[in-house]
């Protein structure tokens, strides 16, 4: 007290100011770094800090003996920072969910699959965090379904994006996704890059031509050994096949959707898409008769359908008592016109005109007799 006494006034609010901070501070309730860091988002986030990860695993030749396999666990850095993932920065914990210091969890397994289904598993919430809708759009997709019966051949997340070099979205190619889905279709890949489409794709980067994706999808990919996927291919093939833009290109006919659903095949299928989905028939759709993944031209000689002894083998499949003339039914998917199929197109004009002359002729003699009638019954009546 005598050493207060002894100050003067202003030394006195000093002490009293500083003793006030030193137990607000000590309290919390001035400065905590990590209750602002939570309370408001930092807009300069600092750069990942993955010195610790990357100082093994930018080791060359790091590899781990699974079983009988290898796996390779080292890292390109440099790839890494120019990937998606590197340009935001992301740090290795951040897939990583699991791993928290070294030694590493055990990811025991008997191959280089089973590893790497484990270590799917184990990173999955990883993925979830930035690609929510991805990942529950993949939960409703054949690979998905397929990993969650037990087979662990189905392809995950990393099978199609290499997690730590995935290139952004704007540096992407089509024409590499073949490749990517060769990683386990490969003979499905291979006969896809010698049809009409791959060729097109691969060899004049064609921007018009389907890739698999297209038509299959990307992450809810449909099973396509299901009914419903078989029943829907004519509406699949016709997002391009009816689309003017892209047709009159290369002058191929918009109308085969509607002249597939106008013939006795195409009404089937239609009707049992939208009556029974799941309910096989056996009437043919586009793949019956143009191929899957092996589509040729339609000229083309050895397998293209507009050539009469091609189509008929395609016919006799259904068919096996369809004779030589049997094909000349068929009108190319075109609408009869002067131009194409006069000879139809003529006759359907007869026919227009014919069937409403004579139910309009009818019905005119029909109700001109009943009117006669009725005039000749009040007459008789008036006498």
């Amino acid at each position: 007290m005598r050493f207060f006494s002894n100050l003067s006034a202003r030394d006195r609010w000093r002490i009293l100011a500083w003793t006030m901070i030193v137990i607000l501070v000590s309290a919390g309730l001035v400065w905590n770094p990590a209750r602002l860091a939570l309370a408001s988002p930092s807009f300069n986030a600092p750069k990942a800090d993955n010195s610790a990860c990357l100082s093994c695993h930018t080791q060359p030749n790091m590899i781990l003996h699974v079983g009988i396999n290898n796996v390779f666990l080292t890292m390109d850095e440099a790839k890494y920072n120019a990937s998606i993932h590197g340009q935001n920065q992301l740090a290795c914990t951040d897939c990583h969910v699991d791993i928290t210091g070294f030694p590493h969890p055990d990811y025991s397994s008997t191959n280089r699959r089973e590893f790497q289904f484990a270590l799917y598993q184990a990173t999955r919430q990883g993925c979830v965090k930035c690609h929510e809708g991805e990942t529950e759009d993949a939960m409703s997709g054949v690979h998905q379904q397929t990993l969650g019966i037990g087979n662990h051949n189905a392809a995950m997340c990393a099978d199609c994006h290499f997690p730590h070099y995935v290139e952004p979205v704007e540096d992407l190619n089509r024409q590499e996704i073949p490749d990517v889905c060769a990683r386990c279709h490969n003979d499905i890949a291979v006969t896809y890059k010698d049809s009409v489409h791959g060729e097109a794709l691969l060899n004049e980067s064609n921007p018009d031509v389907p890739n698999c994706v297209s038509c299959h999808g990307n992450h809810s990919i449909t099973d396509p050994r299901t009914v419903e996927f078989r029943n829907n291919i004519p509406l699949l093939c016709a997002e391009c096949h009816t689309n003017p833009d892209i047709m009159d290109k290369y002058e191929i006919s918009t109308d085969v959707l509607d002249t597939y659903v106008s013939d006795y095949h195409g009404t089937t299928v239609t009707l049992f898409e939208h009556t029974s989905p799941n309910l096989p028939t056996n009437k043919p759709v586009c793949t019956d008769c143009h191929g899957i993944h092996d589509i040729s031209k339609t000229d083309d000689p050895q397998t293209g359908i507009s050539i009469k002894e091609n189509l008929l083998g395609k016919c006799q499949r259904c068919h096996p008592d369809a004779t030589v003339n049997f094909p000349d039914s068929w009108m190319s998917h075109y609408i009869p016109s002067f131009e194409k199929y006069p000879l139809v197109f003529i006759v359907n004009i007869f026919y227009n005109l014919m069937i409403p002359g004579v139910i309009g002729g009818m019905l005119v003699f029909v109700i001109s007799d009943f009117i006669r009638r009725l005039i000749n019954h009040f007459k008789g009546g008036s006498h």
